[in-house]
């Protein structure tokens, strides 16, 4: 084992020789080279801009958080909240009717009749047959029919738009036949 031993020893001798007496002359020379011939292009920097200051001119202005100002705004608004009230007050006021507990679109027209000569709608709603009349409300949306004829009741609803304004517009409950 010591032969095996000292072959090794000698082996990894070598090893080391060759590797540490290496001649990197040339590599050093060429690095010192690359590093003088580079030369960093750096810009300037400009003058910081001189800061000028400016004198406050809306001293005499109404202050936008003051309490004028908001009285004024809310005024403005109760004007016009006071003529879109105006659509929905009367309908506020009265008692609500059994079928305006339920959407629209759960109601379905399944017929049409005259009853003393006046026309009368049948529509259903959760399986039970209700006659409506012009005159009559449907809906949750304050909708009274105008006209009933013998395919279609028509309504006019009273909704507020994206702005939140009371308006008004015209809704249709189609006849429909049962599908077999």
């Amino acid at each position: 084992m010591t032969v095996a031993r000292m072959a090794l020893v000698c082996l990894a001798t070598l090893v080391l020789a060759g590797c540490g007496a290496s001649d990197h002359e040339e590599l050093q020379e060429w690095m010192t080279a690359q590093r003088n011939a580079a030369h960093p292009r750096i810009t300037p920097i400009s003058e910081p801009k001189q800061f000028i200051p400016q004198s406050y001119t809306e001293a005499g202005v109404i202050d936008p958080f003051s309490l004028q100002k908001l009285t004024q705004a809310l005024k403005r608004e109760s004007g016009q909240g006071a003529s879109n009230a105006a659509l929905v007050a009367p309908e506020l006021a009265r008692r609500k009717e059994p079928l305006e507990a339920f959407p629209l679109d759960a109601m379905v027209m399944v017929g049409s009749m005259d009853k003393a000569g006046k026309p009368v709608a049948l529509v259903r709603v959760d399986n039970l047959l209700y006659q409506v009349r012009q005159g009559n409300y449907l809906g949750q949306n304050y909708g009274r029919i105008t006209k009933i004829t013998e395919t279609e009741v028509t309504l006019r609803e009273i909704v507020q738009d994206a702005a939140g304004e009371w308006i008004e517009r015209v809704a249709t409950l189609q006849l429909q036949e049962r599908s077999k």
